[in-house]
């Protein structure tokens, strides 16, 4: 089971969401997601737990349980939606620019 963890201090490491899931079972991976741009937590990160039964456990027990100082938010993960496309600027397909070269005379 995929698990959703909010509320994460920004200290929190991979390596520390993962051991602290793990007083309830196998942990397959643990990440905390990081902002590429400022590479610093985001706050939140994603645990998965084969053991679905010790996955729901984790989660009843830790929902609302303070962490480093943090309350944190548990939930199973949802699957990411899909999102339309955004629309991309400077593709060399028009609108915008300055008049398209005519002279002002």
């Amino acid at each position: 089971m995929n698990i959703f963890v909010a509320g994460l201090s920004y200290s929190v490491t991979d390596s520390d969401l993962s051991s602290f899931f793990e007083e309830y079972g196998a942990v397959s991976s643990a990440k905390v997601v990081m902002d590429r741009a400022t590479n610093r937590s985001k706050g939140f990160g994603f645990v998965e737990m084969d053991d679905n039964e010790a996955a729901a456990k984790a989660i009843s027990e830790l929902n609302g349980a303070e962490y480093d100082g943090r309350t944190l938010a548990v939930s199973e993960a949802r699957p990411r939606e899909e999102r339309p496309a955004r629309p991309s600027y400077g593709n060399n397909r028009g609108g915008g620019g300055y008049g398209g070269g005519r002279d002002r005379y």
